[in-house]
């Protein structure tokens, strides 16, 4: 009866052969080749310094590991040929504990570049290695073993890139929240330049609601779309808020409404402008305020600036808009003099009338449109605009009890107002 190994049709026999259905390699070939590790590795990294000019730029450190990298990938290579097995083996005997160090170091382009070199140092000592008969064998083994190796590469890669994201994303909601809750330090600003915000410009705000489907597609169309229109983003999800934190926004009139796109439904507000995004906390919380009292507002824009949001936040408590009201606009109104607080306060208890409030100063009505432009040059808001009086109006009502409560200050004159020319993003009502 025919032994297994006489049949050509049967399967080869597991101590006969390989599990890849070769002839068993040449044990003088094998201990050739472990007698030769050391100068097959000093020879290889001759060849990467002389080859690879970013190789020689790097710091002795970064070398050594790459050397050890290579050293572990030719002994391994030797065992290989003796029993091929899984590929699994790659990651932990070439690999070891360097893919860390090997990823920050250098990109993966690079290192298939120093795989190509290990392959060709080892392929040109194959004539030095095994006795003609077994050259051919030797070199096949050598490329389906740069095969695994580059496999293995890629998926130390991919693997280092996962985690890098994760880590990126857990960094980035951590900013967020200490921008959020207004912390200032060496730490917040340590985590500022890990994420690797690079923008000088200012920065600005923007909440509103999380589409449903706010899944890992959404966040990486959001950042590609954002990275088109500013200069940096930072992205945070908090329940059912999302929130962006932008720097260097291009061609703001276009940008904040393509943007709130993104957004889920219900308003999308904007937060004042930041010097930086160690001082962006109060445009944050100034645009959860306004988004809290947005609702109050069927008709606003999307987006809309929290500024815009005054009196709506006035009337939901919100005690920042009730001073920014009294310091940008009715301070300003009162030291303008001129007539143009009553002016502003005749014309809109009138019904926004410009003969009856003439009347009612005994001027001329064009001196009562002379003074309802000054009113728009002072303050910023034009009170030929309905929307737009509904702020002065506010400003009027609290600026009033304000100054029924404590006197005015006295000394220099009142912060000059911020415009409405200068706030972000801001959709007129017109």
């Amino acid at each position: 009866m025919p032994q297994p190994d006489d049949n050509p049709g049967s399967p080869p026999h597991a101590s006969g052969t390989t599990n890849a259905g070769t002839a068993p390699p040449d044990p003088a070939t094998v201990e050739k080749l472990r007698s030769t590790i050391g100068s097959l590795s000093t020879a290889t990294l001759r060849q990467l310094d002389a080859d690879l000019p970013w190789y020689r730029g790097l710091r002795p450190d970064e070398r050594s590991a790459l050397g050890l990298v290579a050293q572990k990938g030719i002994a391994s290579f030797v065992n290989w040929y003796q029993k091929p097995v899984s590929p699994a083996w790659v990651l932990s005997d070439v690999f070891g504990t360097a893919p860390t160090e090997l990823t920050r170091s250098i990109s993966l382009q690079k290192a298939l570049q120093l795989i190509r070199v290990v392959v060709q140092v080892v392929e040109d000592h194959v004539p030095f290695l095994a006795p003609a008969a077994d050259q051919g064998p030797l070199r096949e083994a050598v490329l389906r073993y740069s095969r695994e190796v580059a496999f293995a590469a890629a998926d130390v890669y991919a693997r280092a890139a996962e985690t890098r994201g994760s880590w990126d994303t857990r960094l980035e909601a951590l900013v967020v929240d200490a921008i959020l809750r207004g912390e200032s330090s060496d730490a917040l600003r340590s985590r500022i330049a890990a994420v690797g915000w690079t923008s000088q410009a200012r920065i600005t705000v923007m909440v509103g609601s999380a589409p449903p489907e706010a899944n890992v597609g959404f966040l990486n169309e959001l950042r590609r779309v954002t990275g088109r229109l500013a200069e940096d983003v930072l992205v945070g999800i908090q329940g059912d808020r999302l929130i962006l934190v932008l720097g260097g926004v291009r061609d703001a009139p276009k940008a904040y409404p393509r943007i709130s796109e993104l957004f889920g439904d219900g308003a999308v507000v904007l937060g004042p402008e930041a010097e930086s995004l160690v001082t962006a906390s109060s445009s944050a919380q100034a645009a959860f305020a306004g988004l809290t009292a947005a609702r109050a507002w069927p008709g606003a824009p999307r987006p809309v600036s929290s500024e815009d949001l005054w009196p709506e936040r006035v009337m939901s408590g919100d005690d920042t808009a009730r001073r920014s009201l009294v310091r940008t606009i009715y301070r300003p109104l009162v030291a303008a003099s001129n007539g143009l607080e009553p002016t502003l306060s005749a014309y809109l208890t009138l019904g926004h009338s410009l003969e009856a409030t003439a009347r009612a100063l005994f001027v001329h009505a064009n001196t009562v449109r002379y003074r309802l432009r000054r009113v728009s040059d002072v303050t910023g808001w034009d009170p030929l605009i309905p929307r737009e009086a509904y702020v002065l109006q506010t400003a009027l009502v609290v600026g009033r009890l304000a100054a029924s409560a404590a006197p005015a200050p006295t000394g220099t004159g009142p912060p000059a107002p911020t415009g409405r020319g200068s706030r972000p993003g801001t959709v007129p009502s017109r």
